[in-house]
């Protein structure tokens, strides 16, 4: 059972007790890389590398220590639209964890010094990134099909505007968007929510009620396209994608579902089956679908051996073609289910992962379904649903591609 509680000051909190000797809390701001503009693109990220450089009350190493001298780990990550600030420790260590993400939150100095070494991190991560062409494909597409709208923006920005941040930018941005009313802590572990509660009362809620000046209300525009970029790969890295359900669409939960049938980490998804197993002229194929507030996408990624492009397309299409085209059995959408319902259990059995889960899904829809309800949602998922999404989307004339050679 999930319980909840906001401060007086907009931040709410979500937790689960359990009774594991370790504890997994963060921080999720509703504040990514969609929120920036002009010369600010690529701060969400900066900012996730550099507020841990250093407070009024601590230095760069004093931060560091907090939780990895007591056998923690304190990390962070950026989205598109979401930043957070996470950490594992041993259960008793909850007060140290919740009292660092407070410290780090409202008063990260963002020394000149410890910026100007951070900024040459960032962009070898820019250089690292462009030597993963399986990653890199994956910002590409979404900067061709949200061309032109924030969305479209690489997380890691561009090294020109990484070298033009100073402190004044980095607290400029994080005191306009990293606001409470966008905070949600969120914390899987052994604990009284009494004491929760306390800890974070203790350490957050002297905070005043601040509001963001993030602006999402103009939607993206979906372009559809056809592109080869020449990377000089031994590979051909290929994706194949259209749009898909944003994350407050009804038909989320059947496409998902349908994602999973197409192309999800079993080893009998129907493009794992019909492409690697059949004729071998790939190693990974997959497909992911990412929802975004007022938006979606669908890709299928594989890297292929570049003379079986057009095989690998055409079989492709047929894929998708037959859930368009075929209602699923009885049996086959039964098992289509049970076997979502339980990947989901065992990835909840990861209590990171279920805190990362739970503290989106609060910090999106102001409530967590449990593993109960998830499942009720994807039994009640109809063969004529994932038909119908699927002509919907999968239409040929819908479906774009990019293909790195």
């Amino acid at each position: 059972m999930y319980q909840y509680h906001t401060l007086k000051n907009g931040i709410k909190i979500v937790f689960r007790q359990n009774g594991s000797l370790v504890t997994h809390s963060g921080v999720y701001i509703n504040i990514g890389s969609r929120d920036e503009s002009g010369s600010d693109e690529g701060m969400a990220h900066f900012i996730e590398h550099s507020i841990f450089k250093g407070t009024t009350h601590r230095k760069s190493y004093h931060i560091l220590n907090r939780i990895d001298g007591v056998g923690g780990e304190l990390n962070a990550f950026t989205t598109k639209e979401e930043t957070c600030i996470y950490a594992s420790s041993l259960s008793l260590h909850l007060d140290r964890c919740l009292e660092l993400f407070s410290d780090i939150l409202f008063h990260s100095t963002f020394p000149e010094k410890e910026i100007e070494r951070e900024k040459d991190v960032v962009l070898e991560e820019i250089n690292s990134y462009k030597d993963m062409p399986s990653d890199l494909i994956y910002d590409d597409f979404e900067e061709y099909i949200f061309e032109g709208h924030p969305l479209a923006h690489n997380i890691l920005g561009t090294k020109k505007n990484v070298r033009g941040f100073t402190t004044d930018s980095i607290k400029d941005f994080l005191n306009r968007n990293y606001t409470t009313d966008r905070m949600v802590i969120a914390i899987v572990g052994n604990a009284d929510f009494r004491k929760v509660i306390h800890l974070c009362e203790k350490y957050f809620a002297d905070y005043p009620l601040m509001t963001s000046a993030a602006d999402r209300s103009v939607k993206p525009d979906y372009h559809r396209f056809n592109t080869t970029v020449n990377r000089h790969t031994h590979q051909m890295h290929v994706m194949v994608g259209c749009p898909a359900p944003g994350i407050f669409d009804e038909r989320k939960v059947a496409f998902s579902l349908l994602n999973n049938i197409i192309g999800g980490p079993a080893m009998n998804s129907r493009l794992n089956v019909a492409i690697r197993e059949k004729y071998g002229f790939c190693y990974t194929i997959e497909s992911q679908y990412t929802p975004f507030s007022d938006a979606g996408l669908f890709y299928i990624y594989a890297g292929i051996d570049p003379e079986e492009k057009d095989h690998f397309v055409e079989l492709v299409c047929r894929v998708m073609s037959q859930f368009r085209e075929n209602l699923l059995t009885i049996n086959q959408l039964h098992a289509a289910q049970q076997q979502y319902v339980g990947q989901m259990a065992i990835n909840n059995e990861l209590a990171l992962n279920e805190m990362q889960s739970i503290g989106k899904s609060f910090l999106s829809y102001d409530h967590v379904d449990t593993l109960e309800e998830m499942q009720r949602d994807i039994m009640a998922v109809s063969a004529e649903e994932i038909r119908a999404i699927s002509n919907e989307l999968f239409a040929l004339d819908n479906m774009s591609y990019l293909f790195y050679k």
